[in-house]
């Protein structure tokens, strides 16, 4: 098996559609990469990645829009085709088994939500820093 990994923004808000009685949930990623040229010039280079997330959790959806960024693990598949005037392209999608979302424009932050295709989706709250921790550190518990 392959397995991909991607980190980027949604392009798009998701689409929920129902194939053969089964969920799905439709949406594409953007990753985004910066770096420099042989002369030293700044270059930005785009994949975006068609993305399917077969599953029961649709509940989900209304949090996947246009801007967030989230984290999507599944397995790839590229393809090629010939476009209308001939050219050759390609495409590349990735079947989802787990998603998490990390935040987005406008984001605090302060919270993730998770889930996969085996368990549940949760919502998390931001850990508390070390400012926030009043216990006296020199009580060990050992």
């Amino acid at each position: 098996m392959i397995k991909m990994q991607i980190i980027g923004n949604l392009g798009k808000d998701c689409v929920v559609n129902t194939v053969n009685g089964k969920n799905v949930i439709n949406f594409n990623v953007a990753h985004t990469e910066k770096y420099k040229d042989s002369q030293g010039n700044n270059q930005e280079k785009t994949t975006w990645v068609d993305c399917a997330w077969w599953t029961d959790r649709t509940a989900v959806a209304q949090y996947l829009t246009k801007g967030k960024q989230v984290y999507v693990e599944g397995q790839p598949e590229a393809r090629s085709f010939q476009r209308n005037d001939g050219t050759p392209g390609s495409s590349l999608s990735l079947r989802v088994r787990d998603l998490q979302l990390l935040g987005g424009r406008g984001d605090s932050g302060g919270s993730s939500m998770s889930a996969s295709s085996n368990t549940a989706a949760s919502v998390t709250s931001s850990v508390p820093s070390a400012s926030d921790i009043t216990e006296p550190v020199d009580d060990l518990p050992f």
